[in-house]
């Protein structure tokens, strides 16, 4: 399975009244590397628009593990686990500090959906290669 890098650096509108990056930062720092490497694979915002059907979260586990601050360089992985069935993909992301120390962490469970019948659908074959995960790859976790 691939591993998708994006690197980035903490910002100012990042930060609480503590100094360090806002939990809901983390969601929105990861799905950007998210966004990041479906664009380049060819399944940006232009192709979901106009093939009505996209990529959605259905579940979340967050973890945080070391404190990140103000113009902070860090480096987000993000994977395609594999399938959990046929609706169900899982990923998992990291965000990782210079030193190499893990930041945090985030788990999801992604589905894709029809957009104009609001309901997820099977993986298209080509989203799949594009993250490279295999039909024949399913994790078998239900």
């Amino acid at each position: 399975m691939s591993v998708f890098l994006y690197k980035t650096s903490i910002l100012e509108h990042h930060l609480d009244t503590f100094g360090h990056v806002n939990n809901s930062a983390y969601l929105q720092l990861f799905e950007e590397a998210r966004w990041d490497f479906s664009q380049k694979g060819g399944f940006g915002l232009d192709w979901v628009m106009a093939n009505k059907m996209g990529p959605v979260v259905l579940k979340v586990e967050l973890s945080f593990r070391r404190e990140l601050v103000n113009r902070e360089k860090i480096l987000i992985e993000s994977q395609c686990l594999g399938l959990k069935n046929r609706l169900v993909s899982i990923f998992e992301q990291k965000m990782v500090k210079e030193s190499g120390k893990i930041a945090s962490s985030l788990k999801l469970e992604i589905g894709f959906m029809d957009l104009d019948k609001r309901k997820l659908i099977p993986f298209p074959e080509e989203w799949l290669q594009s993250v490279k995960v295999s039909l024949k790859e399913e994790l078998g976790l239900l």
